[in-house]
Order: structure tokens, then sequence, then C-alpha cells
């Protein structure tokens, strides 16, 4: 298979966008509430960390609000936006001498200015009287700071603090939603970026596919991905921790962290659940591939793979602009449902099932969530909307209706996990959903993810991820043919 294009150069370009976005909604929420249309926003950027105590300096990743309205891949910075003018002012950490002994040449501000397409560059210990210099408005100048609730890790971003700050009123509360609800819906650069790291993420899924057999070690999985996607598509970081579950580990829903490492061998007649995602430029994919590791899937691995898969397919056929996310998740669940009683795990009517919330014994995760420049990009929750109480969609990212421009995961999955199913089998309003016999069988089976991002589009929804999906073509792709397969017939389902 070929490897992707060079590493496409950004246009700054998309961050003068982001901010022209960001300009106009404010804007528009002040002249509302009839404010003044002056003042500055500022956002403080991300400084380096060290490891603990020591002074190994951990490898720097910017800011995610700072990124999206900057681009600056440096530590250091703080940037602003003149509400009135539009102008945009970075501020640069005034580096000592010495750095250019041990980390390289001292920039001039001309060329960050130039790097990064804004109006003017000052240095951070000028903050203060360089923002008072441009106001031309009456009294003290105001600042929007950025702080708010991220509501999937339920952690406050943190405003910026400057020398000086008590020469300027401070306004903590406009700035946040206002950001977020620009970054929930993406411009054609942001696209553009998020296209390229599905191609380079899907391209090293496919790689990883090829080389898996039994005796490896899931670790060796993830090595073969990181080094693709750095290799042939210059992505030095990665989305998140990657997932590189085999087995029983498969039904670990964020395995692969410290205490489960990524370290089991790889069995024959093992299932492969590797959720492996790429980043460039701050943006990222969030990719899951999930394949027999001996290239042969079995009638067992068959029957919920394609009770997956069919639910995948179904949610992206009916994704479109106004779409109710929740609806989304439930369509996920009744396909899986009614896979498994078609498969005889389960007896009963679906309907009654969903009544019980049975899918989220099998799918207790949220069908997807926003992705951008965060992985689980900011927006699931904002003021009015409210996240549903009852199991499965409780864990939803967002219970928004889609709009178009939005990305989004799909990632339908079914888990055999003991400490969920085994109450649900003893339970006396779901006990009689199980086939006991059958579904013993299925006891340490692990589980199965299929996730692909998708772009809400003014009609429907396009697909970002090109890695191979029916149980066909990931034999095939397994077995040494080119990926994609050439044009022809596939016998997906009955190979």
């Amino acid at each position: 298979m070929a490897s992707a294009p060079s590493p496409p150069e950004v246009p700054m370009e998309l961050h003068a966008v982001n901010r022209s976005k960001l300009l106009r909604a404010l804007r528009h929420r002040l002249k509302s509430s009839s404010r003044p249309l002056h003042g500055f926003v500022l956002l403080q950027g991300g400084e380096e960390q060290t490891r603990y105590c020591t002074d190994h300096v951990e490898l720097f990743r910017q800011e995610s609000y700072f990124a999206y309205l900057f681009g600056v891949a440096e530590p250091g910075f703080y940037g602003a936006i003149d509400i009135a003018s539009g102008k945009s002012i970075l501020f640069a950490p005034r580096l000592p001498d010495e750095y250019a002994v041990w980390l390289g040449e001292i920039k001039q501000l001309s060329y960050f200015k130039e790097k990064y397409m804004v109006s003017l560059v000052c240095y951070t210990d000028e903050i203060a009287d360089v923002l008072r210099s441009h106001y031309g408005g009456p009294g003290k100048p105001s600042l929007f700071l950025l702080r708010g609730l991220n509501t999937d890790s339920n952690k406050f971003s943190k405003p910026a603090e400057f020398e000086g700050m008590e020469k300027f009123q401070i306004d903590l509360d406009s700035l946040h939603p206002i950001l977020t609800e620009c970054r929930v819906v993406k411009s054609d650069l942001e696209l553009s970026l998020i296209q390229y790291v599905n191609d380079i993420s899907s391209e090293a899924h496919v790689e990883v596919m090829r080389k898996s057999k039994p005796g490896m070690k899931e670790y060796q999985l993830e090595s073969l991905f990181l080094h693709h996607t750095y290799m042939y598509g210059g992505c030095r970081h990665c989305s998140y921790t990657c997932i590189c579950a085999t087995g029983e580990n498969s039904s670990i829903l964020h395995y692969g962290h410290a205490a489960a490492p990524n370290d089991r061998t790889l069995n024959d007649g093992d299932i492969a659940l590797l959720d492996m995602g790429a980043e460039y430029h701050f943006y990222g994919a969030d990719i899951t591939c999930s394949f027999p590791v001996n290239g042969k899937f079995t009638e067992d691995q068959r029957l919920i793979y394609n009770a997956v898969l069919d639910a995948h397919n179904a949610v992206i056929s009916a994704m479109k602009p106004g779409v109710s996310w929740i609806d989304m998740h439930k369509l996920a669940e009744e396909v899986i449902l009614k896979s498994l009683i078609k498969g005889g795990i389960l007896l009963g009517d679906v309907d009654d099932m969903m009544d019980q919330r049975l899918g989220a014994v099998f799918m207790p995760h949220g069908l997807g969530h926003f992705l951008g420049i965060d992985t689980h990009d900011p927006g699931g929750y904002p003021e009015g909307i409210e996240r549903p109480k009852v199991p499965g969609l409780s864990s939803l990212r967002t219970s928004r209706e889609l709009q178009e421009g939005m990305v989004i995961t799909v990632e339908p999955g079914c888990y055999f996990i003991d400490v969920l199913l085994v109450p649900a089998m003893k339970n006396s309003k779901t006990s009689r959903f199980f086939n006991q016999e059958e579904i013993s069988r299925f006891r340490g089976f692990g589980g199965i993810r299929i996730e692909s991002d998708v772009h809400v589009t003014a009609n429907g929804a396009e697909n970002l991820t090109k890695c191979p999906r029916e149980s066909s073509e990931i034999e095939a792709v397994m077995a040494g043919s080119p990926w994609p397969l050439p044009k022809g017939p596939i016998d997906a389902r009955h190979h």
C-alpha cells in the first residue's frame, strides 16, 4: 500500500478564520445585551511541564483553546484579540541569552508575526501596557478571559493571569460558552486537517492489521501504529493513549493505561480491538478497528462483529442535520439487540429490552463524541442541553441535535463484561431476555467496537475514516490483498 502524501503545510489562515468566527459571535452577544463593542479577548497558552521535581521536560502540546485561535506551537505565549478593531496580538516570552546555547536560535518578534499571521507581537512582560495603549474606549478596558467547565472532564479552564490585571475590568463568564460553540462547527480548513489525519491513521490501522499475528505483544501493535503515523505522516503526537486490547482485554473500554499497559500476548483465536488515532497540527483522529488476530473470523466473532457493523452503518445512514444524537444512540442499541436476538443469544421482544435499558449492558458507553483539536472536543452540553439520566444514555458526551459542520465519532460496540452481565442475568426484570446456554459461550469473549469519524453535511453525513470494515474486507487485507480492494463483488456476510 502506498504511503500517505507528504504532511501538508498548514495555512495559518485557519486560525485567522477561527478568530474572525469568535469575533462575530462575541460582538453579536455584546450588542444583543447592549454592551459596548470594545475591550480584549485574552488567552494564556500552555506552559512547559517537567516530570515531577526533575529537570526532564515533557514534550509540550499547546492548550487547545489557544491552539484553536492562534495555532502557536511554542509554550509560554499569550494571545489577545481587540474586539473593536479585530486586530490580533501575540505576546512571546522574553527568553534569556543562554536559551540560544541549549535550545537554539532566539527568534525575533517579526518571525512570530509572519509565522502566525497576527497584527502585532510583543513580549509577555508588556501585556498590560500594550493592551491599554490600544484601548480606545472610556474607563477601564474590559478583558474577556476563558473560564468554564469542560463537561467531559468536569475540570475548569484556567483564565489568563499577568502583571497589571488590576488595571482592567475582568469578565470571566462571557467568553467560554461562545468560544466553545465556535469549536463545535468546523471550517473547511479544519475539515481538511481532520481528513488528512484520518487518512494517515486509517493507513496505519491497515498496516497493523496486516502485521498482526499470534505470539506478538499488544504493545507491538501500538508501536507499529505510532511508527507509521510519525514516519509517513509527520504526526509526533497521538490524540490519546492507544488502546490495543486482545482477547478478554477487548471488553475493557479504556484499556492501555499504566495499570493495563497493552502487554498481553496475542493468542490464536483472539479478537483484537485497536482504538488509536494520530494528531497533526493539534487536530486528531479517533478510529477503532476490530479484527481476528489470526486473520479469520470464527462464526461467533462474525456474529458480534456484524451486529456492531450494522449498527455503525445504520447510524451513519440516518445522520443529518436536525437528528437527535440520543435517537442515534438508541438506533445503535436496537440494531445490536436485534442481531443478538437473531443469533439466539437473547430472547424476547426488542422493544421490551429497550424499555429495560438492556442495550446498556452490552454497550455501556455513549455512541460518540465531538472530535477536533481535542479527542473529546467540547460543546456537548451547553446551557439548556441536559444529560440523560438512564443507563447508557447517561454516558453520552452530547445529547444535542446534529448540525451541519459537526464532526462526531460513531463508535457502537458490543461487549461481554461480567460486572454488567451477571447482575442483568440475575435481575428479575432482565433475566428473561438471556438465553443462558448460548450466552455462556461468550463469557470471556471480550468485545468489538467499530469507530469512524463522521462529518455532518447539509443533507447527510460523510465518513472520513477509510479502514476495511466488512468482515470479508478485513480477511482479504490480512491475507495480503491491497487496500482499497480492487473493484468487484464482495460477499461480505457469507465469506
